[in-house]
């Protein structure tokens, strides 16, 4: 007889209720805190600075957990197992009918908590002063190994992966047709789905196309005026990008520091501050949101273990022919189009901001919402 036990498609209320013991333990660790010796200048040259990590540990002392566990209580959230792995996420559904399914991946260090600025606004656009043809129904997953969605329970979770995953989740809720918006890893995991083209794929939407140069002199050629200040931008960017090889190379080594300190935690979430560059809009108060639930979680082996699992899956390239839209924001990641346009074919919808940077959707979220509307208006 077989005794094999069929994998549990069920969905099941989720709601976040971290033990008071747990809240306390932060606490204590926070009055307890040792800084490190500061960098002579104690500025974001060298990594985040004593200064900023003293006021923004004061704050978190004071921060009211409860309040923010609160806030994120507020919209549905779910768990179920998909692919041998526990899947947590939002599902908020539109009062509107005839509202577009949408999903929102989030960024690295972030979390669902990317998107509570957003949602109303995408799920109730009447509400928020738009139009009811604008709704969505919105799904935002953490991501395996980032959030709720823990303890990860193999390797292997590359973006295409949880790309495949997503699809499954939006099909297990109902969805026969959707789309998808994404920044930083939650962008690479939408170009994936669009790789992927599942039927009804309605396109992806993002804030970045990790696209770099060739080598070939042509594509120089092409370029317009502001391309160059991106070019300069993107090597800077790299430039400040050591967790990435950190995170690929040796992903317990790291969370194990960051698992048992939050001030370290915190300190390696720098990315929040756009990379140390003093041009982040992302509030104290969400800063210190995405890192509580991330340490509440335990998530910091997850987090780093993806890079790890993306660097060993060393996937071919391959020309996205899936439409796309893409939000460049003054202080992010300069995509350039030109080398956008090389290996996604299919982008109809290109916007600048002057205003955020790499985390805009907790810096700017009107003009993301703003954005989303105006792409999935063109489907």
């Amino acid at each position: 007889m077989n005794t094999a036990t069929a994998p549990s498609t069920d969905i099941r209320p989720f709601r976040i209720d971290v033990p008071e013991a747990d809240v306390d333990d932060l606490r204590d660790r926070l009055a307890r805190t040792r800084l490190p010796q500061p960098a002579p200048s104690d500025d974001w040259e060298s990594g985040t600075p004593n200064d900023y990590l003293a006021d923004a540990v004061a704050h978190w002392r004071r921060f009211d957990w409860r309040a923010a566990e609160a806030r994120m209580n507020e919209f549905p959230q779910f768990t179920t197992e998909i692919d041998g792995q526990t899947i947590h996420f939002v599902h908020a559904r539109s009062p509107h009918e005839g509202a577009t399914p949408l999903l929102l991946a989030h960024t690295y260090p972030g979390s669902f908590v990317d998107y509570l600025d957003m949602i109303g606004p995408l799920v109730d656009p009447v509400a928020h002063g738009g139009r009811a043809e604008d709704a969505f129904d919105v799904v935002v997953p953490d991501a395996p190994g980032f959030g709720f969605s823990q303890p990860v329970t193999d390797a292997g979770w590359t973006t295409s992966r949880v790309a495949a995953a997503y699809d499954v989740l939006m099909r297990r809720l109902g969805y026969d047709s959707y789309g998808i918006h994404g920044s930083d890893n939650g962008a690479m995991i939408a170009r994936e789905l669009g790789l992927l083209a599942p039927d009804g794929f309605l396109g992806l939407h993002v804030l970045q196309l990790f696209s770099f140069p060739s080598g070939d002199p042509a594509e120089f050629e092409k370029l317009e005026p502001q391309d160059y200040a991106g070019l300069e931008h993107m090597q800077w960017f790299q430039s400040v990008g050591a967790y990435n090889t950190m995170n690929a190379a040796r992903p317990q080594t790291v969370a194990a520091a960051l698992s048992d300190s939050p001030v370290g935690h915190l300190a390696y979430a720098e990315l929040f501050n756009s990379f140390g560059n003093g041009t982040s809009l992302v509030p104290l108060d969400a800063i210190l949101t995405e890192v509580s639930v991330a340490w509440f979680a335990n998530a910091s082996a997850g987090m780093s273990r993806a890079y790890r699992d993306n660097m060993l899956a060393e996937a071919e390239p391959r020309v996205s022919d899936a439409r796309t839209g893409v939000a460049v924001f003054k202080d992010d990641f300069q995509t350039i189009k030109v080398f956008a346009e090389r290996d996604n074919s299919n982008i109809v919808q290109w916007s600048r901001f002057e205003r955020g940077g790499h985390y805009a959707a907790l810096e700017v979220p009107e003009l993301v919402v703003g954005d989303i509307r105006t792409f999935f208006a063109r489907s």
